[in-house]
């Protein structure tokens, strides 16, 4: 099955062992964090998790109807000075994660020519 749209594993290759044809992933090569222009600073608040934050920075965004802007929470763990590899881990609140801005989102990330 291939990876859903919006998914951080379209940025991966499919590497096919040859004994017993087993298909792994490769590892995904993350954007990374930029310091672009338009990138905004959120403080984390009691209860946010990468979820809420990329649903309130991106409402809207995805292409598909089933698709939300919280499936995207890979892209602020990607855009981290430190990237963030568990989405399950609690933010800190007081804590500062850098956002970078819905045209990044649609320009740079779902618009790069590994990922359409």
């Amino acid at each position: 099955m291939p990876p859903r749209t919006n998914s951080r594993h379209l940025f991966t290759t499919a590497n096919q062992r040859e004994a017993g044809g087993v298909l792994f992933l490769s590892d995904r090569v993350p954007f990374r964090y930029r310091t672009l222009q338009d990138n905004r600073v959120h403080e984390v608040h009691e209860g946010d998790t990468l979820q809420s934050i990329a649903a309130a920075a991106w409402p809207g965004l995805g292409q598909l109807p089933y698709v939300s802007a919280a499936s995207l929470w890979w892209v602020l763990a990607d855009f981290q000075p430190v990237p963030i590899h568990d989405p399950t881990v609690q933010l800190v609140p007081g804590e500062k994660i850098i956002v970078p801005s819905r045209r990044t989102v649609e320009e740079r990330v779902l618009q790069s020519p590994r990922y359409v």
